[in-house]
C-alpha cells in the first residue's frame, strides 16, 4: 500500500469512544473485579478455616507415642557382647590355670584343659554352618587364647627344666604352625582371626632362638632383619586384608628396631671387621626394602622404600669405609658412596619408583654433609665479628686465628672444603633437566664460594694473605654478576656483599690493614655501580664504606671525634653530587638515604664540641639546600632551615647569649620573607599560615622574658615592635600581625602599669574596689547591646581580613 493512503484512511480506522461511554464501560469493569473480589475472601476464609481443623489432634482418641529410635544398632551390640563374652571366658580361664591349677592332678589338668580347648576350637565350625559369623569370631579367639594357655600349662607341668626363652620361641613357632593349619581347615577357612593371630606368632621364634642361644647383637639383629624379610614375602603373597596388614605392621615394626641396631652397630665398629659385619646387616635390610619396592609397584610405599634402601646401602659401605679412615674423613667417606650410588641409578636401568627413590636417598646424603659443614661456614662468617670490640688490638697470625676471636674452631673441619667441592661438581654434572639446571648452577656457585670461604681458615695460611682471599672473592662475584641471568646476578651481589662484610670484619684486627680493605671495598663497589642495574645495591655499600673509611682515617690520625666529623661530612655531600647526576635512577632514592644516615653519623661525632657541632650542622644544611633545588626535593628545604636554625642556635649557646630574640630572629626574618614571597604567589593564602609562625616565633618567647625582666628595655623594645606589627595588620588588613601584635602590645602595657595599678590600689579605702566593680557591672549591663553589636562588627572585620 503506498504510503499517502496509509496515512489518509489511519485516522478514519481507529475508534475512541465518547467520554461518558468510556466512563460507563469503567464502572461496569470495576463492580466486576470488586463482585470477583468478595467471592475469592470468601473462599480464602473456608480454606484457612479447614486446614486450622486438620491440623488440630483429635480431642479423646490420642496416637500412641512414637518408640525412640535405638543409639545403637543391633550388629555393634552383638559385636560387643560377643568380644565382651570372649574377654570374660579368656580371663576365667587363665585365672583356672595360673590360680587353680594346684587343685587338681595332672591327670584332671590336662582333661579340663583339653577339652575345653578342643571344644572352643571346634565349635566355630558349627557356629558357621548356622550362619553365626560372629559368635564364631568370639569362640575361635578363645580357643587361640586357650592355646597359649595349654602351652604355658605344658611347661609348668611337665617341662619345667627347660629354658624359658628357648621354650617360648618353640612354644611361639609351634602356635604359629597350629593357627595356621587352624585357619586354613575347610572348615574354618572363613574365620579372619587365626591368620592374622599366626603371623603374629611367627614375630617371636627367630628372635627368641637367638636370646636363648646367647648370641651377640649381630645375630640378634639378623633374626630381626630375617624376620622382616619374611613379614614382608607374606605381604606381598597373602591377599587377605587382614593378613596383609598384620605382615606390613610386623615388617616395619621388626626392620625398624633392627635397621636401628644395625645403624648403631656400623657407628661404633672399632675396625674393619666390625664395620664389615655390620655393613653386611645394613645390606641385608636394603635388600629387604629394594625387593618390597620393585615387587609392589602398585602401592604407595615404593618411593619410601626406594629411600631407604638407597640410604641403608650407603651407610653400610660408608661405614666399611669409615672404619679404616681418620675421624675428620668419615663424612666424606659416606658422601663418595652416596655420589657413587647416583652414578649407578644413572648408569642402570630401573623402575621409575625405584630410580627417583635412589635418587632422593644420594640427595639426602649430600643434604646432611652440608649440614656437617655448616659449623665451619658460620664460624669463618661470624667469627670475624669479634674484633667490633678489639678494633686494632693486634693483627693475628693466620687466618684461622682471625676468625676464631670469641668462638672455638669446629673439630673435624679440615674435609669440609672436600664435601663442598663434591656436591658442587654433582650439581653442575649430574642435574640435567631445563626446569633444575639453572637452580643447580645457583647452588653451585654458593657452595664454591663457601669453599674459597672456609680454604683460607682450614688450611691456616697467613693473616694478609687470608685477606687478599676474601678481596679477590669479592672482585670474582662482582665480575660474575655481569652474566645476563637474573638470578644468577643477584646471588653473585648477595655473595659480593657478605665477603665484602666479613673482609671488613677481619680487617679490624690492624690498622693499616682496615684503611687499605675499606679503601680496596670503596673502589670495588664503586667500579661496580657503574653498571645500572648494581648500582642502587653497590652504590650505597660503597658510601657506607667510604663512612666508614672516614672514620677510621681520623681515628688513624688521633683527631677527636668532632674532627673526624667533619672528614665524615664528605660522604653526604658525595651522595648529595651523586644523586643529582642520577636524576630518577632506582639508586637515586639509597644513595640519598645512606647520605642523610652518615649526616647524622657526624651530628653525632660532633656533639661533644658545640662550635663544632654548629659548624656540622651548616654543612648539612648547605647540603640540603643543594638537594633541595632539585625538582621533585623541594621538601628537604624544610629540613635545610631547620640545621640553619639549629647551627645558629648551637653557635649562640656556644657563645654563652642568653638573650631569646638572638635564638628567635634568625628563625623569624627567614619565616616571614618566605611567608611574604608565598602571599606575593597566592594572595589567596591565609596570614596565620603566612606570617603567624614567624611572629610567634619571636614575640611569645620574648613577651615570656618580658614578663620576667626587671628592667625597661625588653618590655621597651617588645612593645614597640609589636605597636609597628599592630599598624601593619591593620594597614594591610592582615589578621594574623593585628591579634598577634595587640595582644602582644596589651600584655607588655598591662605588664608595665602593673606596679601603679597595685600602688593605686593600695590607696583607695577597701570599699573602693568592690564599689568600681560594681560600677563596672552597671556601665556592662547599660551598654551589653551595643558591646554586643560592636563586637560583632569586629569579628566581621576581622573576617573580611586574611
Amino acid at each position: 500500500m503506498p504510503y499517502e493512503v496509509t496515512r489518509t484512511t489511519l485516522p478514519g480506522m481507529t475508534h475512541f469512544p465518547p467520554p461518558a461511554e468510556e466512563l460507563r464501560l469503567l464502572d461496569a469493569e470495576l463492580r466486576q473485579l470488586d463482585a470477583r473480589r468478595a467471592q475469592l475472601l470468601t473462599r480464602r476464609a473456608w480454606l484457612v478455616f479447614a486446614l486450622q481443623r486438620t491440623q488440630q489432634p483429635p480431642p479423646v482418641a490420642l496416637s500412641p507415642a512414637t518408640p525412640p529410635r535405638p543409639e545403637t544398632a543391633a550388629p555393634s551390640v552383638q559385636n560387643v557382647l560377643l568380644v565382651l563374652g570372649g574377654v570374660l571366658l579368656t580371663l576365667a580361664a587363665a585365672v583356672f590355670t595360673l590360680v587353680s591349677w594346684g587343685h587338681m592332678g595332672i591327670t584332671g589338668r590336662a582333661l579340663v584343659l583339653g577339652a575345653v580347648t578342643l571344644a572352643a576350637l571346634a565349635g566355630p565350625a558349627l557356629l558357621l554352618k548356622r550362619g553365626l559369623r560372629s559368635t564364631a569370631e568370639s569362640v575361635a579367639g578363645l580357643g587361640l587364647a586357650l592355646t597359649v594357655l595349654d602351652a604355658y600349662a605344658l611347661h609348668e607341668a611337665a617341662l619345667t627344666g627347660t629354658d624359658g626363652t628357648g621354650y617360648a620361641a618353640a612354644a611361639s613357632a609351634v602356635l604359629a604352625v597350629i593357627w595356621s593349619a587352624y585357619g586354613l581347615l575347610p572348615a574354618t577357612a572363613a574365620l579372619r582371626l587365626p591368620l592374622p593371630s599366626a603371623l603374629a606368632a611367627a614375630q617371636f621364634p627367630l628372635l627368641l632362638w637367638a636370646l636363648a642361644a646367647d648370641a651377640g647383637p649381630y645375630v640378634i639383629t639378623a633374626a630381626l632383619l630375617v624376620t622382616a624379610g619374611l613379614d614382608v614375602v607374606a605381604a606381598l603373597r597373602v591377599t587377605a586384608g587382614s593378613v596383609r596388614i598384620t605382615a606390613v605392621v610386623g615388617a616395619y615394626g621388626m626392620g625398624g628396631w633392627g635397621v636401628l641396631a644395625a645403624g648403631w652397630l656400623s657407628l661404633t665398629a672399632d675396625g674393619p671387621g666390625a664395620a664389615a659385619r655390620a655393613g653386611g646387616l645394613l645390606l641385608l635390610a636394603a635388600g629387604i626394602a629394594l625387593g618390597a619396592a620393585w615387587r609392589s609397584p602398585g602401592t604407595r610405599h615404593p618411593l619410601g622404600l626406594a629411600i631407604a634402601s638407597g640410604l641403608l646401602t650407603v651407610g653400610a659401605f660408608g661405614g666399611v669405609a669409615r672404619s679404616g679412615l681418620p675421624s675428620e674423613w668419615a663424612v666424606p667417606a659416606y658422601l663418595v658412596c652416596g655420589i657413587a650410588l647416583l652414578a649407578a641409578v644413572r648408569a642402570g636401568r630401573l623402575p621409575d619408583a625405584i630410580w627417583r627413590g635412589f635418587a632422593w636417598a644420594s640427595g639426602v646424603v649430600q643434604a646432611l654433609a652440608l649440614l656437617w659443614t655448616l659449623p665451619g661456614v658460620t664460624v669463618v662468617l661470624l667469627g670475624p665479628a669479634g674484633w667490633v670490640g678489639r678494633v686494632w688490638s693486634g693483627a693475628p697470625s693466620d687466618a684461622r686465628t682471625a676468625v676464631t676471636v670469641e668462638a672455638p674452631w669446629p673439630a673435624d673441619s679440615a674435609a669440609a672444603p672436600v664435601v663442598l667441592v663434591a656436591v658442587a661438581a654433582v650439581l653442575v654434572l649430574a642435574i640435567r633437566t631445563e626446569r633444575w639446571r639453572a637452580r643447580a648452577r645457583l647452588g653451585a656457585l654458593g657452595l664454591l664460594w663457601a669453599t674459597a670461604l672456609l680454604l683460607p681458615a682450614v688450611l691456616g695460611i697467613p693473616y694478609v694473605a687470608g685477606m687478599s682471599v676474601l678481596g679477590v672473592m669479592t672482585a670474582a662475584t662482582l665480575y660474575v654478576r655481569r652474566t645476563t641471568v637474573p638470578a644468577a646476578r643477584l646471588t653473585a651481589l648477595v655473595l659480593a656483599l657478605v665477603t665484602s662484610v666479613s673482609l671488613a670484619l677481619t680487617a679490624l684486627a690492624s690498622q693499616t690493614a682496615t684503611l687499605v680493605v675499606l679503601s680496596v671495598l670503596v673502589a670495588l663497589l664503586a667500579a661496580a655501580s657503574w653498571r645500572a642495574s648494581a648500582a642502587p645495591v653497590t652504590a650505597p655499600a660503597a658510601l657506607v664504606y667510604a663512612t666508614a673509611l672516614a672514620s677510621a682515617t681520623g681515628a688513624a690520625a688521633d683527631w677527636p671525634p668532632a674532627g673526624t666529623a667533619l672528614l665524615v661530612l664528605a660522604v653526604p655531600a658525595a651522595a648529595a653530587l651523586l644523586a643529582a647526576r642520577l636524576g630518577e635512577h632506582p639508586a637515586t632514592v639509597p644513595v640519598e638515604i645512606v647520605g642523610a644516615a652518615t649526616g647524622l653519623l657526624a651530628v653525632g661525632l660532633a656533639v661533644t664540641d658545640p662550635p663544632l657541632l654548629a659548624l656540622v650542622l651548616a654543612l648539612c644544611g648547605v647540603i640540603a639546600a643543594g638537594t633541595a633545588l632539585r625538582p621533585g626535593r623541594r621538601p628537604v628545604g624544610y629540613a635545610a632551615t631547620a640545621l640553619f636554625v639549629l647551627a645558629s642556635w648551637v653557635r649562640l649557646a656556644a657563645w654563652d647569649v642568653g638573650t631569646p630574640e638572638a635564638y628567635t630572629l634568625p628563625v623569624t626574618v627567614p619565616a616571614l620573607l618566605v611567608g611574604a614571597l608565598r602571599r606575593r604567589r597566592d594572595p589567596r593564602a591565609s596570614s596565620w599560615t603566612a606570617y603567624g609562625p614567624g611572629l610567634a616565633a619571636t614575640l611569645l618567647p620574648s613577651l615570656v622574658a618580658a614578663w620576667a625582666d626587671p628592667h625597661w628595655t625588653r618590655p621597651l623594645l617588645l612593645g614597640t615592635a609589636a605597636l609597628l606589627v599592630t599598624l601593619l595588620g591593620a594597614r594591610h588588613h592582615l589578621q594574623a600581625p593585628l591579634v598577634l601584635g595587640g595582644s602582644v602590645l596589651a600584655l607588655v602595657t598591662l605588664h608595665e602599669l602593673a606596679p601603679y595599678v597595685v600602688q593605686v590600689t593600695g590607696a583607695l579605702p577597701r570599699w573602693a574596689p568592690p564599689a568600681l566593680a560594681g560600677l563596672l557591672l552597671l556601665a556592662l549591663g547599660a551598654t551589653y547591646e551595643q558591646r554586643i553589636r560592636d563586637v560583632r562588627r569586629v569579628r566581621e572585620v576581622l573576617g573580611r581580613m586574611n
